[in-house]
């Protein structure tokens, strides 16, 4: 493997050769079990974006199985923002792609997208963190293009994040340290702190 620059000697390392594309400077990290479910994150995500509260067009999602109990009971799925990303190498358009003005965020030049689907079906995880909608693609920027209400915060990997500022209950996270990339151990962590233990939750 290769380390990546500039993080802890062994923490990261990629298979064989770096991606094709710079990595980007910010991830979003969150603790299932620490999530409450009341998808307060999904609706401020479709706000900021789109101007209207849809879970449909949020793009985080708090998945809910009623037929689970706790801690299996509820997921977050995010986009991962991954360091070499499948959904960037499907696109036959060029319309994904890694900004550079935002800190190699991957994201949408919606002028470009086709609503083809090629990255809905690339991303090897499910849901899909990139979704069509309206004969576009959508996929989570960072907040890094918020045109609703979000303007003073600035988002982006050097800004703020809707779903990081608005959830109750600190489940989500944002790190500008790239997450182990097999599996799911790098981007759902233990956000929990003491006063979480004495609550009875988990402290794994």
């Amino acid at each position: 493997g290769t380390g990546i620059a500039g993080l802890t000697p062994g923490l990261i390392w990629l298979d064989n050769a770096m991606a094709a594309i710079p990595a980007s400077e910010g991830y979003l990290l969150v603790d299932t079990k620490k999530c409450q479910g009341c998808a307060s994150c999904m609706l401020a995500c479709s706000l900021v974006h789109e101007g209207v509260e849809n879970l449909t067009l949020s793009r985080i999602q708090v998945i809910q199985n009623p037929f689970e109990s706790y801690p299996d009971d509820v997921t977050i799925e995010q986009c991962r923002q991954c360091v070499d990303p499948a959904c960037v190498k499907a696109c036959p358009e060029d319309a994904l792609k890694a900004n550079a003005k935002y800190g190699n965020v991957r994201m949408v030049d919606r002028t470009k997208c086709i609503g083809c689907g090629d990255c809905v079906e690339a991303c090897p995880y499910m849901p899909s963190r990139a979704v069509i909608s309206d004969e576009k693609s959508r996929k989570c920027d960072l907040c890094a293009n918020t045109p609703y209400h979000w303007d003073d915060a600035g988002g982006g990997p050097n800004g703020k994040q809707a779903c990081v500022e608005v959830c109750p209950v600190g489940a989500i996270k944002f790190t500008k340290k790239i997450p182990v990339q097999k599996g799911d151990n790098g981007y759902k962590v233990n956000l929990r702190t003491k006063n979480w233990w004495k609550l009875g939750y988990p402290r794994d």
